[in-house]
């Protein structure tokens, strides 16, 4: 199948490794990863804080950029919630695509660590991922997966929430980032490098915290190696 790429502006400029995640895994199934390179940001942002004619060019722009294409892949649960409530693109978040559309569990995973998994706000609430993420780790092989707990309890970053409501937001991280500790697990895994960098910071203020980790990486790893962390700040 080829499988065009959506891989955000965020993950473009920041995590790129979670994008290169994704081809690896797909390629590794036998399936050919395309990348449009007219595409940039979805108009999230924009249209998540009021903007939304700014917020239409780059949905219209988005969807020029993958016109022509039968199936579109993004390893981001928001951006995937915000092109299917505004586009017509046949986009699906990597799990979704992999369990639903590519009807595989298994992808030849091997990751020897305790992890546990958040799913976040967009994949739970909109996109109702359900267990799919879950699924597909619990297929990696000497992988102990934990459960978290009160998963479906936001982490308090909701992009721009955690600037114009800081001591709210601050209060939710603190709640997630303790359930994570409780967990004995060495990493946090969830499908948004958003909230994974917020998650993150509260983290690294924590000695012996869970690293956290976008689960693409996770699928795409073979061996004992661990995946690089994302900037989370000191420790």
């Amino acid at each position: 199948m080829r499988i065009a790429l959506f891989v955000t502006c965020l993950n473009d400029a920041f995590f790129p490794r979670v994008g290169i995640a994704t081809v690896t895994v797909l390629e590794r199934l036998g399936h050919t990863v395309t990348f449009p390179a007219g595409q940039s940001c979805c108009g999230q942002l924009h249209a998540n804080t009021g903007y939304p004619d700014p917020a239409r060019v780059l949905e219209r722009s988005t969807e020029a950029a993958f016109a022509g294409h039968d199936v579109v892949v993004s390893p981001s649960g928001s951006c995937v919630a915000h092109l299917r409530a505004h586009t017509r693109l046949p986009v699906h978040e990597l799990s979704e695509l992999l369990v639903d559309v590519l009807g595989v569990t298994d992808v030849g995973a091997r990751f020897p660590h305790r992890v546990t998994y958040h799913p976040t706000c967009h994949g739970l609430r909109m996109l109702r991922l359900g267990d799919r993420p879950r699924r597909l780790l619990g297929a990696v092989r000497d992988l102990e997966l934990l459960d978290l707990p009160e998963p479906e309890q936001c982490c308090g970053f909701g992009g721009t929430f955690a600037l114009k409501n800081a001591a709210v937001s601050g209060a939710m991280l603190d709640d997630k980032c303790a359930h994570a500790v409780a967990t004995g697990a060495d990493y946090l895994a969830a499908a948004d490098s958003s909230c994974l960098a917020h998650i993150g910071g509260g983290l690294a203020r924590r000695p012996g915290a869970p690293r956290p980790v976008h689960y693409a990486e996770i699928l795409a790893a073979t061996g004992p190696g661990t995946p690089r962390r994302h900037p989370e700040g000191p420790r």
